[in-house]
């Protein structure tokens, strides 16, 4: 075995995590690929070309650049666990009026704990992945940071990991651009990699319809939802529309209703089957409870309140927010308010680069304005 470790490699066929498992093996590694194998396309009932990273081209990609290396590469089924998890909690999560984040699900419950468990089977004392993000030691704890591109950062997706599962993860990409991976793949003549499109969508909704997916996966659904009442703030009904869980929260386009004015999807009510509309301001909330949360940089925040920079979805910049923990849960006031919070998504706590920790939003809410000047008053976790 190489001085440096064993270590396997999740190859989606992609070109990131491709230069990461060619990166290992330049620096001394014992490098084993795997390409996890999460869906099949004609499960899901799409009319789109089966494509990403769950098709046989890409499952070939990766194997053809582990075998021009010379190290093994493994196919690795996780089909029913996948199934079984991210996509029953994808349509759950729907039904429920909230909108889910089943990328960084599987990232955080699939993935990481699948990863680990064939690195054990295999000797591997490390997993790794094609991740923009930085992981250190400090203090005794694991911090994942932004990466140094920041237009291809996501750390965003990685704040459900595991002290436990951090200490073993590696991301060869965490200090370069994705331009200088995109000339390394030229240099050593992996052309194919850099011609090679990104693909953004969900894996298991090829075609990006997921209001198709659910009508195919939940019988009846359509006939079950249909003909909900559109409603402003006030109460006021104003349409029907074709179902609370096909629309979520900050939706604009695709509500087929015309008021003269541009709005937008407010809230959404699953038990009486409304779809609230407002104007933009109205779309606008002050804070917000989070759930489900698993801490990084802190173990916790000893009863302080704290300053940092709040993302609410993965394309967020982030907004500055005080944090307070409440029991499980964190209240997470924005001082400008933010718009479109949506139950389902996951926030994500930073201090500077640093990921504080995260979870999954519950609710979001108003606060008065003595109330907001209050909470300004806090102090830093040093």
């Amino acid at each position: 075995m190489s001085k440096k470790g064993r270590v396997l490699v999740a190859m989606s066929g992609g070109i990131d995590s491709s230069l990461a498992a060619v990166l290992l093996h330049e620096q001394g590694y014992e490098v084993i690929g795997m390409t996890m194998k999460t869906w099949d396309y004609a499960n899901s009932g799409g009319s789109k070309k089966e494509t990403g990273c769950c098709s046989l081209d890409s499952i070939n990609d990766a194997r053809n650049i582990s075998v021009s290396l010379g190290f093994p590469h493994y196919i690795l089924d996780i089909r029913n666990e996948f199934g079984d998890y991210v996509i029953d909690h994808f349509t759950d999560e729907y039904l429920a009026g909230r909108t889910p984040n089943p990328c960084v699900l599987c990232n955080t419950h699939i993935k990481w704990d699948a990863l680990l468990r064939r690195a054990d089977k295999l000797g591997c004392d490390y997993i790794a992945t094609g991740h923009y993000a930085r992981i250190r030691e400090e203090n005794g704890r694991y911090i994942i940071s932004k990466g140094l591109d920041i237009t291809k950062d996501q750390s965003y997706a990685l704040w459900g990991i595991s002290q436990e599962s951090l200490s073993r993860t590696i991301f060869p990409l965490s200090e370069l651009t994705k331009e200088e991976i995109r000339q390394m793949a030229k240099d050593k003549g992996f052309f194919d990699l850099v011609n090679k499109s990104e693909s953004y969508e969900i894996c298991f909704v090829p075609d990006n319809d997921y209001r198709g997916f659910l009508k195919r996966r939940v019988e009846g659904l359509q006939e079950k939802v249909s003909g909900g009442k559109f409603v402003l703030e006030d109460g006021t009904v104003v349409g029907t529309h074709e179902g609370y869980p096909f629309y979520t929260v900050g939706q604009r386009k695709g509500l087929g209703i015309a008021l003269g004015f541009p709005v937008y999807v407010t809230e959404i009510r699953k038990d009486t089957n409304e779809v609230v509309l407002g104007t933009f301001d109205e779309l606008s909330r002050d804070g917000m409870y989070v759930k489900n949360l698993v801490m990084g940089k802190y173990a916790d925040l000893n009863g302080q309140r704290m300053d940092t920079i709040t993302k609410i979805r993965y394309n967020h910049a982030g907004d500055p927010a005080v944090i307070e923990q409440v029991g499980d849960q964190m209240k997470v006031f924005f001082g400008n308010g933010v718009s479109a919070i949506a139950p389902g998504q996951a926030a994500v706590f930073y201090e500077g680069d640093d990921v504080i920790g995260g979870g999954w939003i519950a609710s979001s809410f108003h606060r008065n304005k003595h109330h907001a000047k209050n909470v300004s008053q806090h102090t830093i976790i040093s």
